[in-house]
């Protein structure tokens, strides 16, 4: 017996496989003020040039952010290391899922050196989760870190963490490697978790980034959440008392885009004059700096919104 493989003609994989068998959610046209251009500038086929010739992911590209066009012809990119598999199933994000391919060791080095050919002077850096790492990932987040301070001495980083669920240990070693910004999302209020992050638990998302304030006070610490996933006001001022309670320095809040008709369905577009009474409560709550608006994602203007937090904590705004 003879068995042929097409493997021209074959099938390839779901993005995501466990959304694959539920019904389409409506997509709905989305309002003037989430507009954006598309990318087609000099500076976006730059930065497009360097992100693959060093062969890495960034979150722009595998989340589908809107702001991709602004912040790639700026040479700004948020880099997405452990790969671009993730081991979760969030209802919102666009993020492959399934099983990841092992940790690549000379991924820190290939992120340092992208981000100095770019100049970038602020540089984030994300991941996809690694519930099959023993650590989830924590010690690949300090050699990054580590990789940039030796290429980049002078530049500010900012880390964007998975939760590190059941991972005793991990939040530690992220910040022994001493980062200039902390940043875990909850992503939305409490009541949407089971829908919206089956696989994250609230509580634990506060308690990391009040341990993170435990271990270093002076760290910055950063969160952010969406809007337009059924939250009510009352709940978005609930989190941001939750945050507070934690110390968390920096807030900020956008809208939620459904990236395909498989994910969670966008129940409300919030009008850029609520986005702009949420930061007014937020800086009244305590918030040393926050970023409302629709377009408002958790890397975006991250540079420029640092340089303020630094002002606001000595006092200069």
């Amino acid at each position: 017996m003879v068995v042929v493989l097409d493997t021209v003609n074959a099938p390839s994989r779901p993005r995501h496989p466990e959304k694959a068998g539920r019904p389409d959610a409506p997509i709905q046209p989305k309002p003037p003020w989430i507009r954006v251009k598309a990318p087609v500038s000099r500076g976006y086929g730059e930065t497009y040039g360097i992100v693959r010739a060093n062969g890495l992911h960034t979150v722009c590209e595998e989340a589908g952010c809107p702001n991709i066009g602004e912040c790639w012809e700026k040479k700004h990119a948020t880099f997405m290391i452990m790969g671009d598999v993730c081991t979760r199933a969030c209802a919102f994000c666009n993020v492959k899922t399934g099983l990841p391919a092992p940790l690549d060791p000379a991924e820190p080095e290939r992120v340092a050196a992208a981000g100095a050919k770019l100049g970038l002077v602020h540089i984030v850096v994300t991941s996809v989760d690694r519930d099959d790492l023993d650590d989830g990932g924590a010690a690949h987040f300090a050699a990054v870190i580590r990789a940039i301070r030796g290429q980049s001495p002078a530049s500010t980083i900012e880390v964007l963490t998975p939760d590190f669920l059941r991972k005793p240990g991990a939040v530690a070693t992220v910040v022994a490697a001493r980062p200039d910004v902390f940043n875990h999302n909850l992503e939305t209020v409490p009541s949407r978790y089971l829908t919206v992050r089956p696989g994250a638990r609230y509580f634990h998302s506060i308690r990391l980034l009040q341990q993170v304030k435990e271990i270093d006070p002076q760290m910055f610490t950063k969160s952010g959440i969406m809007l337009g996933l059924g939250e009510t006001r009352n709940e978005v001022l609930q989190v941001m008392d939750d945050l507070r309670s934690a110390d968390v320095d920096f807030l900020t809040i956008g809208q939620y885009l459904q990236p395909t008709r498989k994910h969670h369905p966008v129940e409300r577009f919030v009008p850029p004059e609520e986005f702009k009474a949420y930061e007014t409560v937020a800086y009244a709550k305590g918030f040393r700096m926050v970023a409302a608006s629709p377009l408002t994602r958790s890397s975006h203007h991250a540079g420029d919104d640092f340089q303020r937090l630094k002002d606001a904590r000595a006092g200069r705004r």
